[in-house]
């Protein structure tokens, strides 16, 4: 099975046909996400909150990126996947994005990269995409500016911040990405943005309107107890039938249940046997040794010819 393209991802978009992406961290949770048929796998630096533990994802590196994008792409054959540029990797200067990004492609083979903001980053975007290296835009709420944003926030509400908005997209269209995430953004702007660019559009808290949606596999999981984000909803409640598999375990292992006869490996009962008659002799012998040794230091003490000195009584 051949993995998907950017190319089909435009093809679908014409179509009208919606694109499903998801967050994938490692090998068997992407083995089971490309079996289910999704379309993308993003690598992201979500993985900072909902892998790692931090409260932002400014914390991830380029080699957290790097391991866990190569963990994802061996455990796929069809999904697109695209590696995160996280915080730190393309802030710098086009340089620095460009030897990121060719680490990334190198080390971990996905398919595509991802960075966030809108005419900020084109002249990168434009670096990269000449460079045969293919760029998923990040516009809307980007997680790496929360310090500046003020937090997880809706964005684009107001006619100014609406228009740069579109502004960052077609910056972003016009430097070769080939598609572009909208996340936390108004329904409707969400759509006119999609209806104006030629590039997937790939929703996240941004509506129904976008040619696509992501959310991170561990908030529809059920996965990421600390938090569930408004956008969200959980399909499963993963977390629970975890907690409660691990206590039927701690149960069973408690009272000697698990493991048993099923989870157990056999031998000759002669070799066994032959091995337990080992340990009764020596068993017996250490008995022997026993009753032959001197008792205690002072009869130890006679034996070398030596009798501790009578106390004198005043």
């Amino acid at each position: 099975m051949s993995r998907v393209t950017p190319d089909q991802l435009r093809e679908m978009k014409t179509r009208g046909e919606r694109i499903a992406m998801l967050t994938a961290y490692d090998y068997p949770t992407a083995q089971i996400l490309d079996a289910a048929g999704l379309h993308i796998l993003l690598v992201g630096d979500s993985m900072g909150m909902v892998v790692l533990g931090h409260p932002t994802t400014l914390p991830v590196t380029l080699d957290d990126i790097i391991r866990h994008t190569q963990a994802v792409v061996r455990g796929t054959e069809h999904a697109l996947i695209v590696g995160d540029l996280p915080f730190g990797s393309f802030q710098v200067s086009t340089e620095e994005t460009m030897r990121a990004a060719v680490r990334i492609m190198k080390e971990a083979a996905p398919q595509a990269v991802k960075l966030e903001g809108g005419r900020r980053v084109a002249a990168s975007v434009r670096a990269l995409t000449e460079a045969g290296i293919p760029v998923m835009g990040h516009v809307g709420l980007t997680p790496q500016s929360v310090n500046v944003t003020g937090g997880f926030k809706v964005q684009g509400k107001t006619e100014r911040a609406a228009r740069l908005l579109l502004d960052d997209v077609a910056a972003l269209e016009d430097a070769g990405a080939f598609a572009v995430v909208l996340e936390l953004v108004p329904a409707e702007l969400a759509r006119l943005v999609t209806e104006r660019t030629s590039i997937p559009t790939i929703g996240i808290g941004a509506g129904p309107y976008c040619d696509g949606e992501v959310q991170v596999v561990h908030d529809i999981m059920g996965l990421f107890p600390d938090f569930t984000p408004r956008h969200t909803r959980r399909f499963a409640e993963l977390g629970t039938a975890m907690r409660e598999a691990a206590q039927a375990y701690v149960t069973e292992v408690r009272e000697r249940t698990f493991p048993g006869a099923a989870q157990s490996a056999k031998m000759s009962a002669e070799v066994i046997a032959a091995l337990r008659a080992e340990d009764a002799q020596a068993a017996a012998s250490d008995a022997s040794s026993q009753e032959e040794s001197p008792v205690d230091g002072q009869a130890e003490g006679q034996a070398d010819g030596y009798a501790p000195p009578k106390p004198i009584r005043k």
